[in-house]
């Protein structure tokens, strides 16, 4: 392990930045539905509940509002627990798994998935991971009890997934702190023109525009947001505080892999994103700030 010093302050940030598109590629495909759909489920909102939630169990749906954050409450329990009456977290984590090696094949290829620069990342992702912690992580712990596929691509998909999770857990952490509840969390987040638009919001969250627009008004009465619902001086502060904070909290698996690790599993990260890009894997239309 090399010290903090050696690895720059946000050398965390954009390691995660490179590796989580190959985590949530699966969650616009053609195959995570399908898969489902053979579990009986048709609707994507029922879908993404079960499959992002599966590794903590049948829970209810409190829980999976309070480790999804920013979701309404009362949308998951339109989908959850119900869901576990169709089907099992089991099943469900098979055909997610089935999803991923499907979607994976199909954007990257065999010659990609086969080569040894993603054994190479699969190894260091992995790496990095030995070094997450699970207190105060309800999703990573849950996602840290499953086993390591062994097929390389799935090992680092896995690794990326254990990564993803540590640093959001991290993060609820940080909104908490910064007195942002979920919709005033996705408002900043749109504004500071990095997180999901308007648009997004209310197609995936359940949010109506009604509470979106009392947000806002919250949010000018902080003092964070202008009269264009642009982010002032002081919400631009606040949200850099809180990634400052998530990074903090999540140095950890970074720390572990050392500078050069992490430069070089960024890297090879950022390779993979590309393709995945370049294959369309994200509708675009989910962000921006309109």
């Amino acid at each position: 392990m090399t010290s903090s010093s050696a690895l720059p302050e946000r050398a965390g940030r954009h390691c995660h930045n490179a590796l989580n598109p190959f985590h949530s590629a699966h969650y616009f495909a053609p195959e995570l539905a399908g898969e489902l759909a053979e579990l009986g489920m048709t609707d994507s909102r029922t879908g993404y509940f079960a499959v992002r939630s599966a590794p903590m169990g049948a829970v209810g749906s409190g829980t999976v509002a309070a480790t999804f954050y920013s979701f309404k409450p009362e949308l998951i329990a339109q989908h959850i627990p119900q869901v576990w009456t169709v089907t099992t977290p089991q099943a469900v984590l098979a055909a997610r798994l089935r999803a991923v090696d499907a979607t994976a094949h199909r954007q990257l290829g065999d010659a990609v998935l086969k080569s040894p620069e993603m054994a190479e990342a699969a190894e260091l992702a992995l790496r990095a991971a030995e070094g997450c912690t699970r207190h105060a992580r309800p999703l990573y712990s849950a996602h840290a009890d499953l086993p390591v596929p062994n097929a390389p691509h799935l090992a680092y998909w896995h690794a990326a997934s254990l990564l993803r999770e540590h640093r959001g857990d991290g993060h609820l952490v940080a909104l908490l702190d910064a007195g942002l509840d979920p919709v005033e969390a996705l408002v900043t987040h749109a504004a500071s023109g990095h997180g999901m638009s308007h648009r997004g919001i209310l197609a995936t969250r359940g949010w109506t525009p009604e509470e979106l627009t009392a947000a806002q008004e919250r949010l000018r009465a902080r003092g964070l947001l202008d009269a264009a619902d642009g982010l002032t001086e002081a919400g631009t502060a606040l949200r850099k505080e809180l990634e400052r904070t998530t990074d903090r909290l999540d140095r950890a698996p970074y720390e572990r892999l050392g500078a050069a690790g992490v430069a070089r599993l960024t890297e090879l990260a950022a390779g993979f994103t590309a393709r995945l890009m370049e294959a369309g894997a994200f509708p675009q239309a989910l962000f921006g700030r309109e």
